[in-house]
């Protein structure tokens, strides 16, 4: 199978701030009149975890990806062709074609990710949804986004967790691709943010580029 090499936006938030809820239904809608595929990393992970097995994966991935789902760590460098191999069948699997866009979310978590991930995709654009350690809890807590039922990794210490983590590995993103040239744009989260508000907002970023773009009359 061979890499992929397409346009790609990332979304980039604390636990809680409504990646998933907000990347299906771009996938279901679609973004700026064109298709998307979300790639969610960590619900390819836990479903590949769940069946212990993917043809596309040797027995000893398997062990990493289960690994990882039971401390909640993060892939190490030298397991990163597990991430690769994940998104290559994702794309392939999907149909992904030179117009579709895709969404990533949860993958690149670190600037070490994002530089394997080159010649995989373009990021054009990181989304960022910015949300505070309280309300990140509380919409968990309240399921705000609709995307926590059935979830075993949502007790408050490996919330903290994942919220140190995001701020320590994750967030730093945000100057990673600024400094090669990709487009940031940030969304206040609140605890009732809902994944249309999202979805609308997004849906005028390239309205208001286009119009910074017009000359003057």
């Amino acid at each position: 199978m061979q890499p992929i090499s397409h346009r790609a936006i990332l979304l980039l938030g604390p636990t809680g701030s409504g990646k998933t809820p907000f990347g299906n239904l771009c996938e279901q809608r679609g973004l700026w009149g064109g298709r998307c595929l979300h790639f969610d990393f960590g619900a390819n992970l836990r479903k590949i975890g769940a069946h212990c097995s993917a043809p596309f994966l040797t027995p000893q991935d398997i062990e990493v990806i289960l690994d990882s789902l039971r401390t909640g760590s993060l892939l190490k460098d030298e397991h990163f062709h597990i991430a690769r191999s994940i998104l290559i069948h994702f794309a392939a699997k999907n149909g992904m074609g030179p117009d579709s866009l895709l969404i990533l979310n949860g993958l690149p978590r670190h600037a070490g990710q994002a530089r394997a991930m080159d010649g995989l995709v373009d990021v054009r654009m990181v989304v960022h949804l910015s949300c505070s350690p309280g309300v990140a809890h509380k919409r968990i807590r309240l399921n705000s986004g609709g995307d926590r039922s059935g979830r075993t990794d949502d007790s408050l210490e490996e919330i903290e967790r994942k919220l140190n983590l995001f701020n320590e590995r994750t967030l730093p993103l945000l100057e990673f691709y600024r400094s090669r040239g990709a487009r940031i744009e940030r969304f206040e989260i609140a605890a009732d943010t809902s994944p249309e508000e999202i979805h609308g907002w997004a849906n005028t970023i390239m309205e208001r580029q286009a119009q910074t773009r017009r000359p003057a009359p």
